[in-house]
């Protein structure tokens, strides 16, 4: 089955697809991924992981056409960004 697991920072976005087995976990998918550049440069352990927006545990089996995220930390809360641009107006 294929599934993309992608990475991305604020001016770049990492998309790289993989072919997987059936039953295959978000895990085996980032393990998959492990050795490519940028994604073998991370701590893939570190990140919290999404598919499709949506937060998953990293034993949740993948479907085929999946999009594996992993996920950064915000650089700022969203609250405070809305209460910036509201006193920016």
């Amino acid at each position: 089955m294929h599934v993309e697991i992608v990475y991305a920072l604020t001016d770049q976005q990492h998309r790289v697809h993989v072919e997987l087995s059936e039953g295959a976990t978000v895990e085996q998918a980032l393990s998959a991924v492990s050795r490519v550049r940028p994604f073998c440069d991370l701590d893939l352990t570190s990140h919290p992981v999404a598919v499709f927006g949506r937060p998953v545990d990293r034993g949740d089996v993948v479907r085929h056409g999946d999009r594996v995220e992993l996920l950064r930390a915000l650089l700022i809360d969203p609250k405070e960004a809305r209460r910036r641009r509201a006193a920016g107006r």
